[in-house]
Parts: C-alpha cells; structure tokens; sequence
C-alpha cells in the first residue's frame, strides 16, 4: 500500500485515505466522500467542486483488497442456505439476513476459527434461534481499510470446506397431533389446560393441527390414539402428561407401545427433566410433562423448532442443553431474549 499524489481525473479506481469535507454555508458541513471510497468517474467533477484539483489516494500493491472488496468475499464464504447479504458492503460492513423462516444455524466451531484470523469479524445471533424472513442474523467486516488478501483465502478456504457458516434450516414439518393423557381430563373431573397451549406452540411454527384428542392412562389407549394421529397425517406427535414415575403415569410405555425407538427420557432443563422424545421411523413423538402446563417456557421450546426443522434430537444433544437450561422463571418472561437454553446444544 502506498500513498500517491494525482491529478482528480487520473484518480478513479483509487481509494481516499481520509474523509473529504464538504461545506455548504448555512446547510452543511459534513463528509461528501469518506475514508476508504473508491473513486468513481461521476465524483471526479464533484471533488472539483470541492476545489480538489489533486487528491492524495492510497495504491493497492499486489496481495492487498481494499476493505469493501474483502466484505463481500466474506460474505460469499460464510453465507450457506437461505441466507441473503448485502451485495453492496460500506466501510468494510457487511449485514446478513434470512431468506425464509426458520431456524438459524451456526457452525460454532467454524466461527470461531475465522475469528482468530485477525483482520476479519463475524457477529452472529445464537445458534438455534427461530427467525422470520428479513430478520438480521449476523454482520461482519474487514477491520482494516486495507486486508491481506492471503486472510480472505482463509477465510474461504474455512466457509468452503463447512459449505458456509450460517444457514437456516427451513420448517419442515408441516401438520402436527396432540395426543393428552390423564383419566381425570378424559372422565372430564378435570379441565384440560394442554390443549390450548399445545396448539398455539405448534401453529408459532406454521404447523397445522390434524387432531387433538384425550385419552385415559392406558397404554394400548395411548399407542392407538398415536397410530391414529399418524395415519391422518401427523408428521409428529406431541403427548402431554404421564410422563413422571408414579405407577398411573403411563404415557411412554404408550409411546413405546405404538413403535416408538429412539427413546432418550429425561433432559438437564428446568423446567422440562421428565420430557421424552422418541421415533417411529421418522416421525417425532415427544412426551411433554406437567410443567408443560404451567409454565410458559419449558424444554420444549428449545427442542420443538430444532424437530420443525427436521434435526433429529439424540442423547448428546439433549445433554447438552444442561449449560444454560435452568430458566430463571422472571416475573416478566421476555423469553427468547433471555439466557435460557443460549449455552449448548
């Protein structure tokens, strides 16, 4: 990089290494080209305005890119599936965006070894967060005007062999059942509070509700009501209640008994350490416990948008929910902009 006198019209193409002030009596004084743009064949007659006949610019020597140019190839490196960038990066910044709605994704390790290259950044949202269409999910730059190109061939070198850092994964699960047990809901002694919840957790995600259904604790009961479900259509199952270890709690020997596989029971979550999920074939059944019922945010909400999504939940992934899985139960639940479930998983 050096740093070179020249006439205005022998400067485009060239990079301005400080801001260039323009004033205008009694309506503005603030900066008309800023540090690091690159000279355009329309501003030349607008620096002469600016009584700028001659321009000091900075000269790019071979392995240098200009920050903006750097950006962009950040952003080509790191951006995977269904993620949209700015095509026009300003200063070095460049912001990123959901395509669709769904799940966003990070590769957590990748990130963080892009970030130990110096020079460069990349700020995301936690990974596992439920995004609309348009939402901001990361930003990165170049952090100096003038970047070795031999850091942006890291960096996509690191983007290339992950297939990107940052996704979203797409909703995949389209029409859901719930199945809820309890004799005392079914006899009607009691009135049933899973239902409702249940449903509108389910339509958050776009998911259509085939049936809802009560059944009393009887295992053959509950396969047949879950078989049922599937055979209207119900990619997954959500079986509310049951789920503890006294004797009339029944509900994943249901599971077990209508083909679930898969089982992994119990989770390091507070509330939610009596949930289950399970498979039959491909199809999640999921054991919501009572805290389902009275709280407003329990393990389900950290694992439900990951089976949408079409993860398949296992033992690990469960396990590591532990790290930041005790909700704090606030007076006032901003959940997700909250730590609960942000460390793991």
């Amino acid at each position: 990089m050096s740093l070179k006198k020249v006439p205005v019209e022998e400067a485009v193409g060239m990079i301005l290494p400080h801001d260039i002030t323009e004033i205008v009596p009694g309506k503005k004084k603030g900066p008309a080209f800023r540090k690091g743009h690159v000279i355009r064949p329309e501003d030349v007659e607008h620096l002469k305005r600016l009584g700028k006949e001659h321009i000091f610019c900075l000269e790019l020597e071979e392995g240098e890119l200009h920050e903006d140019d750097a950006a962009l190839r950040l952003a080509r490196a790191v951006a995977g599936p269904n993620i949209l960038w700015d095509e026009d990066p300003k200063e070095g910044k460049v912001g990123f965006r959901a395509k669709v709605d769904g799940l966003f994704k990070v590769d957590v390790e990748g990130l963080y070894k892009m970030n130990l290259l110096g020079e460069v950044m990349l700020s995301t949202i936690h990974n596992n967060t439920v995004v609309r269409a348009g939402d901001q999910v990361a930003a990165g730059r170049a952090i100096p005007l003038i970047i070795k190109e031999s850091i942006i061939d890291e960096v996509e070198s690191i983007g290339e062999s992950r297939g990107g850092l940052i996704s979203i994964a797409q909703w995949k699960i389209k029409r859901g059942a719930i199945v809820i047990t309890g004799r005392e809901v079914f006899e009607g002694r009691v009135k049933d509070a899973f239902g409702k919840r249940m449903a509108e957790k389910l339509s958050s995600l776009g998911i259509i509700v085939v049936s809802t259904v009560l059944c009393p604790d009887e295992p053959e009961r509950i396969a047949q009501e879950i078989r049922a479900a599937i055979d209207r259509g119900a990619e997954m199952v959500l079986c509310t209640g049951g789920m503890s270890v006294d004797p009339d709690d029944v509900t994943r020997y249901g599971i077990r008994l209508a083909g679930g596989t898969d089982e992994v029971y119990g989770s390091p979550v507070l509330p939610g350490a009596m949930f289950l999920v399970s498979y039959i074939n491909d199809i999640p059944i999921l054991g919501i416990p009572a805290c389902g019922m009275y709280f407003k945010v329990t393990v389900l909400d950290l694992i439900l948008p990951r089976v949408v999504a079409g993860e398949r939940i296992t033992r690990e992934k469960i396990a590591a929910l532990g790290h930041g899985g005790l909700c704090l139960n606030c007076k006032s639940c901003k959940f997700p902009v909250c730590p609960f479930g942000k460390g793991g998983g």
